[in-house]
């Protein structure tokens, strides 16, 4: 199984930064973040001592269609190490009870792959412009939590599941991916980049082996997901009871 040896920093700008100049396995893990970034140029709130914030330096297969999906696998390590209620949102993104809890950037850097994943780990409040769309891990569990043992958890998973996904690629990864998909039974639109005026816009048809996803009949191999208003139908009903969250552009 992966072994990681892990960098531990009290702050720096940027984990992704400082773990392109890192080795294979190695991990940059940092109390504070001063410049954390999601994907697309967003900036990623991360509260002092409060939030995990790691990267995980792991070497690239030679197929690029490979390597793109590695994102989706670490979502899922992230969700499957933190159990209860955590789902992914295609691309990049982890969420619980229909809020933001997480985010990953993954960055190709020569012949390495530097995942970056941000956790909101025990925060109890947040800034008033994400404060409606963001959870953490105490606030959902109703208690705190250890920071450095969230990391060895989500590390052993990764571990694990990077050396399946590198060996036999996403496709072996879909059953467990649909089991933790956010998406499952809503309306999507999908912008290239930001301000797209013309979003590829459908009824969300899951994740396939290669890592795109279906918007109606649409392959979508890459983009920012916005879930749109979703009503009630015969084939739809029992997700929709479920979670609620399908009715929140999110």
């Amino acid at each position: 199984m992966t072994k990681f040896n892990i960098i531990r920093k009290d702050s720096t700008f940027s984990t992704n930064d400082d773990a392109k100049l890192a080795g294979p396995f190695e991990v940059i893990a940092a109390r504070e973040q001063l410049a954390g970034r999601g994907r697309i140029g967003h900036a990623w709130h991360a509260a002092p001592g409060e939030s995990l914030a790691f990267s995980a330096v792991l070497p690239a297969p030679e197929d690029p269609l490979h390597a793109s999906s590695l994102p989706l696998v670490a979502g899922l390590a992230v969700c499957e190490a933190l159990g209860g209620e955590c789902r992914i949102k295609w691309p990049n993104d982890i969420f619980h009870g229909g809020r933001k809890l997480g985010g990953i950037l993954c960055e190709r850097t020569g012949d390495n792959i530097v995942a970056g994943i941000g956790i909101n780990v025990n925060e109890t409040a947040f800034p008033a412009e994400i404060a409606a769309r963001a959870t953490s891990l105490r606030l959902a569990t109703g208690r705190k939590q250890d920071i450095d043992a969230v990391l060895g958890r989500i590390l052993d998973r990764l571990g694990r599941d990077y050396e399946e996904w590198l060996a036999h690629g996403f496709a072996r990864f879909t059953g467990r991916y649909a089991a933790r998909d956010f998406l499952i039974g809503r309306r999507i639109s999908v912008f290239q980049i930001d301000g797209d005026p013309s979003p590829v816009s459908g009824v969300y048809g899951g994740v396939r082996a290669d890592g795109s996803i279906l918007v109606g009949d649409l392959p979508v191999y890459a983009g920012e997901v916005h879930v749109e208003v979703l009503q009630p139908t015969a084939e739809n009903s029992e997700i929709f009871q479920i979670d609620k969250s399908a009715a929140i552009l999110v």
